[in-house]
């Protein structure tokens, strides 16, 4: 089984919509996926309530009074952590994960907060071992702004290479609602934005 935690102790940085669409990634390519809620706000568990007779199949599994093994029959196991966990939970977490990712918006309020998160993060030994892989996602970019340039720069002057760069698009929120992903639909209007996936999703499966 692959399991992949999507956190960064920065709220609003869109972790859950990367969680779910990366959950429904791995359930459209036919893998038995399980999706975790660690959030008190359920936004994980709201989602697949919404998806619950649309789409693949996903498992939902609730993590947040204590972490459980997961149903032996899943592949793919995806971990939507909360914002300002305490770095012993996220510790524990890691200790349940296969890869870290990571969603970094563009804005300088989120730079200051993720680079002391990452600063955290290779203090933990299994990332400082190099037993844990941590992949960067730069979320929500918009072309040619100065805020994804700043971002773009901020990324490179901490020599963390970036795992996909995903720009902001209202289609997520819009099948967000319906409980669906960018995965579970097929024609022009999904297909640029699921390109942007390509990347993270090709990193994923080099480490399976």
């Amino acid at each position: 089984m692959l399991r992949v935690l999507v956190t960064n102790i920065k709220g609003g940085c869109g972790k859950t919509t990367i969680a779910t669409n990366l959950a429904a990634a791995f359930a459209v390519g036919g893998f038995a996926t399980g999706l975790v809620e660690v959030d008190r706000q359920r936004s994980s568990l709201t989602w697949l309530k919404l998806r619950d007779g649309h789409g693949r199949p996903i498992t939902g599994l609730d993590w947040r009074k204590e972490v459980v093994g997961p149903p032996p029959e899943l592949r793919r196991l995806v971990i939507d952590a909360p914002a300002n966990l305490r770095m012993r939970h996220v510790d524990e977490l890691i200790g349940a994960a296969d890869l870290v990712v990571v969603p970094v918006l563009a804005s300088v309020f989120d730079e200051g907060s993720t680079e002391r998160f990452l600063a955290k993060l290779e203090e933990l030994k299994p990332i400082r071992k190099g037993r844990k892989s941590v992949a960067l996602v730069a979320n929500r970019l918009r072309s040619r702004s100065k805020a994804t340039q700043r971002l773009e720069a901020f990324l490179a002057r901490l020599g963390q290479p970036i795992a996909a760069r995903l720009s902001d698009r209202a289609v997520y929120g819009e099948l967000a609602v319906q409980g669906l992903s960018i995965f579970d639909l097929d024609g022009a209007l999904v297909r640029p934005v699921r390109e942007e996936w390509r990347p993270l999703l090709n990193t994923i499966e080099e480490i399976a």
